[in-house]
């Protein structure tokens, strides 16, 4: 249906207003996205600015998921007070003795939970540095056993400071 819709969009020339609470839908479909919040517009933007940029805690956490990360957590990454997110696609699950590349956001953490999804695994993490953070990786080179072998260890996230989106302030 939605290669349909597109189709016709695109020979009968007229815009769309296109109505969903599928977010990976509206992402797909769209060449601009609104999202909104109790009746008030949050964000406008193409669906690349809405996921990777969002405006607002909300934003990044009706698209997609997103980790929150802000008080000592923040603090401690970023060296200063304030909110912000990061795509658990984005961040790297490494051993917990690896040692990180230059530039590269790390902290320390504790593998809690571990779930293989087929195409890919998500892992739930608890950082040392307080608070959790979601984490999905493809499964190229790993099985369901090593999904289940990872729960209950130490590891070292990292991602690049150019995928954080500081979203407040302090």
């Amino acid at each position: 249906m939605q290669l349909e819709l597109k189709a016709i969009q695109k020979q009968v020339g007229v815009t769309f207003v296109y109505v969903t609470h599928d977010q990976e839908e509206a992402l797909s479909m769209s060449d601009r996205v609104a999202v909104f919040n109790h009746g008030q517009v949050e964000q406008v933007g193409t669906p690349a600015e809405i996921y990777e940029r969002p405006a607002t805690r909300f934003v990044a956490g009706f698209v997609g998921i997103s980790n929150i990360l802000d008080g000592a957590a923040a603090r401690s990454l970023l060296g200063r007070e304030c909110v912000f997110a990061v795509r658990p696609e984005k961040i790297h699950l490494l051993a917990a003795d690896e040692p990180p590349q230059p530039g590269l956001l790390c902290a320390d953490a504790v593998v809690r939970e571990a779930t293989y999804l087929g195409m890919y695994t998500r892992y739930l993490v608890g950082l040392d540095l307080g608070g959790e953070l979601t984490v999905v990786q493809q499964n190229l080179h790993t099985t369901s056993m090593d999904a289940v072998d990872v729960q209950g260890r130490r590891v070292r996230l990292s991602w690049d400071p150019a995928h954080i989106r500081v979203i407040e302030e302090a």
